[in-house]
C-alpha cells in the first residue's frame, strides 16, 4: 500500500501540469501509468487470493525496475515531450481497457516466472529462501490461468476500442503498424496457450514460456513502440539537426 501510494502521488505530479482533459503523450507517463495499475491490481488479488501476496517479492523487483527507467526517461532531454492527447470518449474507454489488460498480463507473466523457479528448484532439489517465499507451483499455475483468462477477454475488448478510436481519428478501422501487429500477436498467443490448457492440460514450464511470450509482445506494443518513437527516433533527430548545424 506504502508503494502504491509512492506511484500514484508520482503520477499526480506528472498530470498535474496537464491540460484538463488531454493525456500526457510521454514515455515516463505511460510506464508509470502502468506501474500504478500493476501494483493496484495487485493489492486487490492480494485481497482476494490468499496465495498471490508470495509474488510480492517478484512483483516489488519488477516496478522498481520499471520506475527507475522512468525516472531516468523523465530526466531525458530527448523524451521531455510536451505533446498532449485529447481525451475523446473513445480515446478514455481504450485506455480504460489497455492499462488493465497490461496489469492483468503483467502479473501473470510474474506468476509464470514463479511459476518456472519452483519447477527449475523442484528439479534441482536446491529449494532457497526465495523460493520458498513464492507460492506453490500449482497456486502459479491457478493464477496465471486465472488471469490470462479475465485478460485475454479485456484484451479483445481493448482491440475492439482501439479500432474505434482509429476510424473515429482516420476514418479507416484497421491501420497495420507495429503496435496492432504485435497486440494482436499477443492476443493470439496468450488464446493459444488458454486452449491448450483447456484441451491438453497444458503447465508448467511450457505454459510459462507462452506466457512470458505473449508478455513481451505486448510490452513491444505498449511501451516498446513508445520507447522508439519517442527517445530512439527523437535521439537520432536530434543527433541529425545537430551535425546538420
Amino acid at each position: 500500500m506504502v508503494a502504491l501510494a509512492g506511484v500514484l502521488c508520482w503520477v499526480v505530479s506528472i498530470f498535474a501540469p496537464v491540460t484538463l482533459g488531454h493525456w500526457p503523450a510521454t514515455l515516463a507517463s505511460t510506464m508509470l501509468t502502468s506501474a500504478a495499475a500493476n501494483l493496484t491490481l495487485f493489492v486487490i488479488l492480494c485481497l482476494v487470493v490468499r496465495e498471490a501476496w508470495r509474488l510480492t517479492g517478484l512483483v516489488g523487483i519488477h516496478s522498481l525496475i520499471t520506475l527507475i527507467f522512468a525516472a531516468m526517461w523523465t530526466s531525458n532531454p530527448a523524451a521531455a515531450t510536451t505533446e498532449e492527447i485529447y481525451l475523446s470518449p473513445w480515446a478514455v474507454t481504450h485506455i480504460a481497457t489497455a492499462l488493465p489488460t497490461y496489469a492483468l498480463v503483467t502479473l501473470a507473466a510474474i506468476a509464470a516466472f514463479a511459476a518456472f523457479l519452483q519447477q527449475s528448484t523442484l528439479k534441482q532439489k536446491r529449494p532457497s529462501p526465495f523460493s520458498r517465499g513464492l507460492p506453490s507451483l500449482a497456486d502459479c499455475d491457478v493464477l496465471q490461468l486465472r488471469l490470462l483468462q479475465i485478460g485475454e477477454a479485456v484484451l479483445a475488448l481493448g482491440l475492439m476500442t482501439g479500432m474505434a478510436l482509429e476510424y473515429v481519428n482516420t476514418g479507416h478501422l484497421l491501420i497495420l503498424n507495429h503496435k496492432i501487429v504485435l497486440t494482436a500477436s499477443a492476443f493470439v498467443v496468450i488464446g493459444a496457450m488458454l486452449i491448450a490448457h483447456q484441451r491438453s492440460g497444458l503447465r508448467g514450464r511450457r505454459a510459462a514460456q507462452l506466457v512470458l511470450l505473449g508478455y513481451l509482445l505486448l510490452t513491444l506494443g505498449y511501451p516498446g513502440v513508445k520507447f522508439v518513437t519517442d527517445i530512439v527516433l527523437a535521439s537520432v533527430l536530434a543527433s541529425g539537426v545537430n551535425g546538420l548545424g
